[in-house]
Protein backbone atom coordinates (compact mmCIF):
# COMPACT_ATOMS: atom_id res chain seq x y z
CA UNK A 1 0.00 0.00 0.00
CA UNK A 2 1.70 3.18 -1.16
CA UNK A 3 -1.12 5.42 -2.43
CA UNK A 4 -3.46 7.27 -0.08
CA UNK A 5 -6.41 9.56 -0.84
CA UNK A 6 -8.29 11.91 1.49
CA UNK A 7 -11.77 13.39 1.59
CA UNK A 8 -12.73 16.09 4.10
CA UNK A 9 -16.22 17.05 5.17
CA UNK A 10 -17.11 19.91 7.48
CA UNK A 11 -15.27 22.77 9.10
CA UNK A 12 -11.87 24.47 8.92
CA UNK A 13 -10.69 22.41 11.89
CA UNK A 14 -11.33 19.24 9.89
CA UNK A 15 -9.42 20.72 6.96
CA UNK A 16 -6.48 21.46 9.23
CA UNK A 17 -6.51 17.94 10.63
CA UNK A 18 -6.65 16.43 7.14
CA UNK A 19 -3.66 18.53 6.08
CA UNK A 20 -1.75 17.24 9.11
CA UNK A 21 -2.62 13.62 8.33
CA UNK A 22 -1.61 14.08 4.69
CA UNK A 23 1.74 15.45 5.77
CA UNK A 24 2.23 12.49 8.12
CA UNK A 25 1.66 10.05 5.26
CA UNK A 26 3.96 12.00 2.94
CA UNK A 27 6.68 11.95 5.59
CA UNK A 28 6.23 8.17 5.80
CA UNK A 29 6.82 7.79 2.07
CA UNK A 30 3.26 7.47 0.80
CA UNK A 31 1.99 9.10 -2.39
CA UNK A 32 -1.04 11.39 -1.98
CA UNK A 33 -3.53 10.92 -4.84
CA UNK A 34 -6.96 12.31 -5.76
CA UNK A 35 -9.97 10.79 -4.01
CA UNK A 36 -11.97 10.20 -7.20
CA UNK A 37 -9.50 7.70 -8.61
CA UNK A 38 -7.59 4.56 -7.71
CA UNK A 39 -5.89 4.45 -4.33
CA UNK A 40 -4.74 1.74 -1.93
CA UNK A 41 -5.98 3.68 1.11
CA UNK A 42 -8.92 6.07 1.44
CA UNK A 43 -9.25 8.25 4.52
CA UNK A 44 -12.51 10.11 5.11
CA UNK A 45 -12.52 12.89 7.71
CA UNK A 46 -16.17 13.13 8.69
CA UNK A 47 -18.63 15.73 9.94
CA UNK A 48 -21.61 15.07 12.19
CA UNK A 49 -23.09 18.54 12.74
CA UNK A 50 -26.34 17.40 11.11
CA UNK A 51 -27.94 14.10 10.16
CA UNK A 52 -27.34 15.20 6.58
CA UNK A 53 -23.62 15.35 7.38
CA UNK A 54 -23.76 11.74 8.58
CA UNK A 55 -25.49 10.66 5.39
CA UNK A 56 -22.99 12.50 3.21
CA UNK A 57 -20.15 10.84 5.11
CA UNK A 58 -21.61 7.40 4.39
CA UNK A 59 -21.98 8.25 0.71
CA UNK A 60 -18.35 9.33 0.46
CA UNK A 61 -17.20 6.16 2.24
CA UNK A 62 -19.08 3.97 -0.24
CA UNK A 63 -17.74 5.95 -3.20
CA UNK A 64 -14.20 4.75 -2.43
CA UNK A 65 -15.15 1.17 -3.25
CA UNK A 66 -16.19 2.24 -6.75
CA UNK A 67 -12.54 3.09 -7.44
CA UNK A 68 -10.96 0.14 -5.67
CA UNK A 69 -13.16 -2.66 -4.25
CA UNK A 70 -10.14 -3.99 -2.32
CA UNK A 71 -9.18 -0.63 -0.79
CA UNK A 72 -8.30 -0.07 2.85
CA UNK A 73 -10.84 2.48 4.12
CA UNK A 74 -10.24 4.45 7.31
CA UNK A 75 -12.92 6.77 8.70
CA UNK A 76 -11.96 9.47 11.20
CA UNK A 77 -13.45 12.55 12.84
CA UNK A 78 -16.69 13.63 14.49
CA UNK A 79 -19.09 11.10 12.95
CA UNK A 80 -16.65 8.33 13.88
CA UNK A 81 -16.57 9.58 17.46
CA UNK A 82 -20.37 9.64 17.77
CA UNK A 83 -21.22 6.39 15.93
CA UNK A 84 -18.17 4.08 15.59
CA UNK A 85 -20.13 0.83 15.46
CA UNK A 86 -22.47 2.21 12.80
CA UNK A 87 -19.46 3.06 10.63
CA UNK A 88 -17.75 -0.30 11.21
CA UNK A 89 -20.79 -1.98 9.67
CA UNK A 90 -20.34 -0.10 6.38
CA UNK A 91 -18.81 -2.47 3.79
CA UNK A 92 -15.14 -1.80 3.14
CA UNK A 93 -14.38 0.11 6.33
CA UNK A 94 -11.33 -1.38 8.06
CA UNK A 95 -10.42 1.30 10.61
CA UNK A 96 -12.44 3.81 12.66
CA UNK A 97 -10.69 6.65 14.51
CA UNK A 98 -12.54 9.36 16.44
CA UNK A 99 -11.44 12.88 17.32
CA UNK A 100 -8.27 11.80 19.09
CA UNK A 101 -5.32 9.65 17.97
CA UNK A 102 -5.19 11.29 14.52
CA UNK A 103 -1.52 12.11 15.10
CA UNK A 104 -0.90 8.32 14.98
CA UNK A 105 -2.90 7.80 11.80
CA UNK A 106 -0.08 6.23 9.76
CA UNK A 107 0.78 3.80 12.54
CA UNK A 108 -2.89 2.93 13.10
CA UNK A 109 -3.52 2.26 9.39
CA UNK A 110 -0.47 0.03 9.08
CA UNK A 111 -1.32 -1.90 12.26
CA UNK A 112 -4.93 -2.44 11.19
CA UNK A 113 -3.84 -3.54 7.72
CA UNK A 114 -1.48 -6.12 9.17
CA UNK A 115 -4.20 -7.41 11.52
CA UNK A 116 -6.52 -7.96 8.54
CA UNK A 117 -9.68 -7.24 10.54
CA UNK A 118 -11.95 -4.32 11.34
CA UNK A 119 -10.49 -2.08 14.06
CA UNK A 120 -11.96 0.75 16.15
CA UNK A 121 -9.76 2.94 18.33
CA UNK A 122 -12.56 5.27 19.43
CA UNK A 123 -12.46 5.96 23.16
CA UNK A 124 -14.32 8.21 25.59
CA UNK A 125 -13.51 11.70 24.33
CA UNK A 126 -14.67 13.23 27.63
CA UNK A 127 -11.68 11.62 29.35
CA UNK A 128 -9.13 13.33 27.09
CA UNK A 129 -7.50 16.25 28.90
CA UNK A 130 -4.50 17.13 26.69
CA UNK A 131 -4.48 18.89 23.32
CA UNK A 132 -3.31 16.56 20.55
CA UNK A 133 -0.62 18.29 18.51
CA UNK A 134 -0.77 17.73 14.75
CA UNK A 135 1.77 20.25 13.48
CA UNK A 136 1.96 21.22 9.80
CA UNK A 137 4.98 22.58 7.93
CA UNK A 138 3.45 23.02 4.49
CA UNK A 139 -0.11 23.55 3.32
CA UNK A 140 -1.33 22.74 -0.16
CA UNK A 141 -2.14 26.44 -0.40
CA UNK A 142 0.97 28.62 -0.36
CA UNK A 143 -0.62 31.81 0.94
CA UNK A 144 -2.91 31.27 3.92
CA UNK A 145 -2.30 28.74 6.68
CA UNK A 146 -4.83 27.60 9.29
CA UNK A 147 -3.45 26.91 12.76
CA UNK A 148 -5.51 24.84 15.16
CA UNK A 149 -4.98 26.28 18.62
CA UNK A 150 -7.88 24.81 20.58
CA UNK A 151 -10.04 21.69 20.81
CA UNK A 152 -13.39 20.93 22.43
CA UNK A 153 -16.43 22.93 23.49
CA UNK A 154 -18.40 23.28 26.73
CA UNK A 155 -21.14 25.64 25.53
CA UNK A 156 -23.75 22.91 24.97
CA UNK A 157 -26.02 24.79 22.58
CA UNK A 158 -29.22 22.76 22.47
CA UNK A 159 -28.99 22.05 18.71
CA UNK A 160 -25.31 21.05 18.64
CA UNK A 161 -23.71 17.60 18.90
CA UNK A 162 -20.12 18.88 18.74
CA UNK A 163 -19.39 18.99 22.52
CA UNK A 164 -20.13 15.26 22.57
CA UNK A 165 -17.95 14.64 19.51
CA UNK A 166 -15.01 16.86 20.48
CA UNK A 167 -14.99 16.67 24.25
CA UNK A 168 -13.80 19.14 26.86
CA UNK A 169 -11.82 22.31 26.21
CA UNK A 170 -8.14 21.63 25.51
CA UNK A 171 -5.75 24.42 24.55
CA UNK A 172 -2.55 24.02 22.59
CA UNK A 173 0.61 25.08 24.38
CA UNK A 174 1.67 28.61 23.32
CA UNK A 175 5.23 27.56 22.48
CA UNK A 176 3.94 24.88 20.08
CA UNK A 177 1.71 27.40 18.33
CA UNK A 178 4.58 29.88 17.98
CA UNK A 179 6.97 27.21 16.70
CA UNK A 180 4.53 26.08 14.01
CA UNK A 181 3.84 29.64 12.89
CA UNK A 182 7.57 30.39 12.67
CA UNK A 183 8.10 27.35 10.44
CA UNK A 184 5.19 28.36 8.22
CA UNK A 185 6.57 31.92 7.99
CA UNK A 186 9.97 30.54 6.97
CA UNK A 187 8.20 28.49 4.29
CA UNK A 188 6.61 31.60 2.79
CA UNK A 189 3.16 31.80 4.34
CA UNK A 190 1.98 35.36 4.92
CA UNK A 191 -1.43 34.95 6.52
CA UNK A 192 -2.23 32.87 9.60
CA UNK A 193 -5.81 31.94 10.54
CA UNK A 194 -6.29 30.89 14.16
CA UNK A 195 -8.92 28.20 14.35
CA UNK A 196 -10.48 25.76 16.80
CA UNK A 197 -13.79 24.32 17.90
CA UNK A 198 -14.47 27.22 20.31
CA UNK A 199 -11.56 29.60 19.80
CA UNK A 200 -12.72 32.13 22.38
CA UNK A 201 -12.29 29.59 25.17
CA UNK A 202 -8.56 29.26 24.48
CA UNK A 203 -6.54 29.07 27.68
CA UNK A 204 -9.35 28.29 30.11
CA UNK A 205 -7.74 24.92 30.85
CA UNK A 206 -4.22 26.36 31.06
CA UNK A 207 -4.99 29.04 33.63
CA UNK A 208 -2.27 31.55 32.79
CA UNK A 209 -2.89 32.42 29.13
CA UNK A 210 -5.82 33.70 27.05
CA UNK A 211 -6.61 34.11 23.35
CA UNK A 212 -5.25 37.67 23.23
CA UNK A 213 -1.87 36.39 24.46
CA UNK A 214 -1.68 34.05 21.45
CA UNK A 215 -2.73 36.82 19.09
CA UNK A 216 0.05 39.02 20.49
CA UNK A 217 2.65 36.25 20.13
CA UNK A 218 1.75 35.41 16.54
CA UNK A 219 1.51 39.11 15.69
CA UNK A 220 5.20 39.58 16.53
CA UNK A 221 6.52 36.76 14.32
CA UNK A 222 8.60 38.02 11.41
CA UNK A 223 7.26 37.10 7.98
CA UNK A 224 3.63 36.95 9.04
CA UNK A 225 1.87 39.93 7.51
CA UNK A 226 -1.76 39.12 8.25
CA UNK A 227 -3.50 37.45 11.17
CA UNK A 228 -7.11 36.34 11.13
CA UNK A 229 -9.43 34.52 13.51
CA UNK A 230 -11.99 31.95 12.41
CA UNK A 231 -15.50 31.95 13.90
CA UNK A 232 -15.49 33.58 17.33
CA UNK A 233 -18.17 33.77 20.00
CA UNK A 234 -19.28 37.43 20.28
CA UNK A 235 -18.74 37.42 24.06
CA UNK A 236 -15.01 36.93 23.44
CA UNK A 237 -14.99 40.64 22.65
CA UNK A 238 -15.17 42.05 26.15
CA UNK A 239 -13.79 45.51 26.91
CA UNK A 240 -10.32 44.19 27.78
CA UNK A 241 -10.09 42.26 24.50
CA UNK A 242 -11.37 45.16 22.41
CA UNK A 243 -8.95 47.60 24.06
CA UNK A 244 -6.03 45.65 22.57
CA UNK A 245 -7.30 45.67 18.99
CA UNK A 246 -6.24 49.13 17.70
CA UNK A 247 -2.50 48.42 18.09
CA UNK A 248 -2.63 45.08 16.24
CA UNK A 249 -1.94 46.30 12.71
CA UNK A 250 -1.58 42.76 11.32
CA UNK A 251 -5.02 41.67 12.55
CA UNK A 252 -7.47 41.52 9.65
CA UNK A 253 -10.52 43.75 9.66
CA UNK A 254 -12.83 40.77 9.46
CA UNK A 255 -14.65 39.05 12.29
CA UNK A 256 -17.01 36.09 11.97
CA UNK A 257 -19.32 36.50 14.96
CA UNK A 258 -21.72 33.59 15.15
CA UNK A 259 -25.26 34.89 15.80
CA UNK A 260 -27.72 32.04 14.97
CA UNK A 261 -30.82 34.13 15.71
CA UNK A 262 -31.77 37.76 16.01
CA UNK A 263 -34.46 37.00 18.58
CA UNK A 264 -33.66 36.82 22.31
CA UNK A 265 -36.36 34.22 23.01
CA UNK A 266 -34.94 31.93 20.33
CA UNK A 267 -31.37 32.50 21.54
CA UNK A 268 -32.42 31.44 25.03
CA UNK A 269 -33.91 28.16 23.75
CA UNK A 270 -30.70 27.60 21.79
CA UNK A 271 -28.72 28.12 25.03
CA UNK A 272 -26.64 30.84 23.40
CA UNK A 273 -24.85 32.88 26.07
CA UNK A 274 -25.64 36.43 24.86
CA UNK A 275 -28.52 38.73 23.95
CA UNK A 276 -29.09 40.67 20.77
CA UNK A 277 -28.23 43.88 22.65
CA UNK A 278 -24.86 42.47 23.75
CA UNK A 279 -24.21 41.36 20.18
CA UNK A 280 -25.20 44.79 18.84
CA UNK A 281 -22.76 46.49 21.22
CA UNK A 282 -19.84 44.29 20.09
CA UNK A 283 -20.54 45.01 16.42
CA UNK A 284 -20.81 48.74 17.15
CA UNK A 285 -17.45 48.78 18.96
CA UNK A 286 -15.72 46.91 16.14
CA UNK A 287 -17.14 49.28 13.53
CA UNK A 288 -15.95 52.25 15.58
CA UNK A 289 -12.40 50.85 15.62
CA UNK A 290 -12.14 49.62 12.04
CA UNK A 291 -13.28 51.47 8.92
CA UNK A 292 -14.73 49.08 6.30
CA UNK A 293 -14.67 46.16 8.75
CA UNK A 294 -16.25 42.95 7.47
CA UNK A 295 -18.68 41.38 9.95
CA UNK A 296 -19.93 37.95 8.89
CA UNK A 297 -22.20 35.52 10.70
CA UNK A 298 -24.32 32.36 10.75
CA UNK A 299 -28.11 32.22 11.01
CA UNK A 300 -30.35 29.23 11.75
CA UNK A 301 -33.98 29.58 10.63
CA UNK A 302 -36.85 27.37 11.74
CA UNK A 303 -35.51 26.53 15.19
CA UNK A 304 -38.16 24.70 17.27
CA UNK A 305 -40.71 27.15 18.62
CA UNK A 306 -39.72 29.94 16.23
CA UNK A 307 -42.98 31.82 15.65
CA UNK A 308 -43.68 34.30 12.89
CA UNK A 309 -43.10 37.08 15.42
CA UNK A 310 -39.75 35.63 16.51
CA UNK A 311 -38.65 35.26 12.91
CA UNK A 312 -39.69 38.85 12.25
CA UNK A 313 -37.32 39.95 15.03
CA UNK A 314 -34.48 38.04 13.34
CA UNK A 315 -35.29 39.69 10.01
CA UNK A 316 -35.24 43.15 11.60
CA UNK A 317 -32.00 42.43 13.46
CA UNK A 318 -30.01 41.13 10.47
CA UNK A 319 -31.23 44.09 8.40
CA UNK A 320 -30.05 46.43 11.15
CA UNK A 321 -26.64 44.72 11.47
CA UNK A 322 -26.12 44.78 7.69
CA UNK A 323 -23.62 41.91 7.71
CA UNK A 324 -21.12 41.77 4.87
CA UNK A 325 -21.90 38.06 4.48
CA UNK A 326 -24.18 35.48 6.13
CA UNK A 327 -24.32 31.69 6.10
CA UNK A 328 -27.98 30.67 6.34
CA UNK A 329 -29.01 27.23 7.62
CA UNK A 330 -32.40 25.59 8.00
CA UNK A 331 -32.67 23.90 11.39
CA UNK A 332 -32.12 20.18 11.07
CA UNK A 333 -32.89 18.05 14.15
CA UNK A 334 -29.69 16.31 15.22
CA UNK A 335 -30.29 13.02 17.01
CA UNK A 336 -28.70 13.16 20.45
CA UNK A 337 -29.28 16.88 21.04
CA UNK A 338 -32.01 18.42 23.26
CA UNK A 339 -33.46 20.50 20.40
CA UNK A 340 -34.29 17.36 18.42
CA UNK A 341 -36.92 16.59 21.07
CA UNK A 342 -38.23 20.13 21.52
CA UNK A 343 -41.90 20.78 20.90
CA UNK A 344 -42.90 23.19 18.16
CA UNK A 345 -40.83 21.73 15.31
CA UNK A 346 -41.25 24.07 12.33
CA UNK A 347 -42.81 22.88 9.08
CA UNK A 348 -40.18 22.29 6.33
CA UNK A 349 -42.03 24.58 3.92
CA UNK A 350 -41.92 27.38 6.49
CA UNK A 351 -38.18 26.77 6.93
CA UNK A 352 -37.72 27.04 3.16
CA UNK A 353 -39.62 30.35 3.06
CA UNK A 354 -37.66 31.80 5.97
CA UNK A 355 -34.36 30.64 4.53
CA UNK A 356 -35.19 32.35 1.26
CA UNK A 357 -36.07 35.62 3.04
CA UNK A 358 -32.84 35.70 5.07
CA UNK A 359 -30.75 34.64 2.05
CA UNK A 360 -32.19 37.53 0.03
CA UNK A 361 -31.26 39.95 2.81
CA UNK A 362 -27.79 38.41 2.95
CA UNK A 363 -27.31 38.89 -0.79
CA UNK A 364 -28.59 42.47 -0.68
CA UNK A 365 -26.26 43.39 2.17
CA UNK A 366 -23.29 41.65 0.54
CA UNK A 367 -23.78 43.67 -2.64
CA UNK A 368 -24.23 46.85 -0.57
CA UNK A 369 -20.97 46.13 1.28
CA UNK A 370 -19.07 45.58 -1.97
CA UNK A 371 -20.57 48.70 -3.56
CA UNK A 372 -19.23 50.74 -0.64
CA UNK A 373 -15.73 49.46 -1.42
CA UNK A 374 -15.67 50.57 -5.08
CA UNK A 375 -12.88 53.09 -5.66
CA UNK A 376 -11.02 52.17 -2.48
CA UNK A 377 -7.60 50.51 -2.30
CA UNK A 378 -6.92 47.36 -0.30
CA UNK A 379 -4.03 45.01 0.22
CA UNK A 380 -5.06 41.76 -1.41
CA UNK A 381 -3.40 38.41 -0.71
CA UNK A 382 -3.58 36.58 -4.03
CA UNK A 383 -4.10 32.85 -3.55
CA UNK A 384 -4.29 31.31 -7.00
CA UNK A 385 -4.66 31.79 -10.73
CA UNK A 386 -8.30 31.36 -11.70
CA UNK A 387 -7.56 29.22 -14.77
CA UNK A 388 -4.88 28.68 -17.39
CA UNK A 389 -6.95 30.36 -20.09
CA UNK A 390 -6.84 33.80 -18.47
CA UNK A 391 -4.40 36.01 -16.62
CA UNK A 392 -6.72 36.58 -13.66
CA UNK A 393 -5.61 35.83 -10.11
CA UNK A 394 -7.97 35.59 -7.16
CA UNK A 395 -7.43 36.59 -3.56
CA UNK A 396 -8.82 38.17 -0.41
CA UNK A 397 -8.76 41.61 1.12
CA UNK A 398 -8.18 41.78 4.85
CA UNK A 399 -11.90 42.51 5.34
CA UNK A 400 -12.79 39.33 3.48
CA UNK A 401 -13.81 40.49 0.03
CA UNK A 402 -12.92 38.08 -2.76
CA UNK A 403 -11.12 39.93 -5.56
CA UNK A 404 -9.85 39.02 -9.01
CA UNK A 405 -7.28 41.03 -10.93
CA UNK A 406 -5.58 40.61 -14.29
CA UNK A 407 -1.80 40.53 -14.59
CA UNK A 408 0.87 38.95 -16.74
CA UNK A 409 2.96 38.19 -13.66
CA UNK A 410 2.73 35.26 -11.26
CA UNK A 411 1.40 36.91 -8.11
CA UNK A 412 0.34 33.81 -6.18
CA UNK A 413 1.15 34.30 -2.51
CA UNK A 414 1.81 38.04 -2.92
CA UNK A 415 0.09 40.86 -1.04
CA UNK A 416 -0.48 43.72 -3.48
CA UNK A 417 -2.23 47.09 -3.23
CA UNK A 418 -5.33 46.78 -5.37
CA UNK A 419 -8.00 49.33 -6.26
CA UNK A 420 -11.48 47.81 -6.36
CA UNK A 421 -13.30 49.03 -9.46
CA UNK A 422 -16.34 46.82 -10.13
CA UNK A 423 -18.51 43.88 -9.01
CA UNK A 424 -18.96 40.63 -10.92
CA UNK A 425 -21.40 38.32 -9.13
CA UNK A 426 -19.99 37.67 -5.64
CA UNK A 427 -16.48 38.81 -6.50
CA UNK A 428 -14.94 42.24 -7.04
CA UNK A 429 -12.75 43.30 -9.92
CA UNK A 430 -9.46 44.86 -8.89
CA UNK A 431 -6.77 46.92 -10.57
CA UNK A 432 -3.23 46.29 -9.38
CA UNK A 433 -1.69 49.59 -8.28
CA UNK A 434 1.85 48.28 -7.77
CA UNK A 435 3.73 45.01 -8.26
Amino acid sequence: MNKVAFYTLGCKVNQYETEAMMEAFENAGYEIVEYDGYSDIYIINTCTVTNIGDRKSRQIIRRALDHNPEAFIAVVGCYSQIAPQEILEIPGVKLVVGTSERSRIVELVEEAHNMDKKVSVVGNIMEIEEFEDMAIRNYKSRSRAFIKIQEGCEQYCTYCIIPYARGRIRSRKPENIVNEVKILAENGYKEIVLTGIHVGSYGKDLGDVVLMDIINMVHEIDGIERLRMSSVDPMTFDDKFIANLPRLHKLCRHFHLSLQSGCDETLKRMNRKYTTQQYREVVSKLRNIYPDVGITTDIIVGFPGETDEEFKKTVEFVEEMSFSSMHVFKFSPRKGTPAAKFKGQVNPKVKDERSKIISEIAHKNHIKFMNNMIGKSFKVLYEEKIDDASNYYEGLTDNYIRVKAETAYDIKGEIINTRLVDIEGDIMIGYLEKI
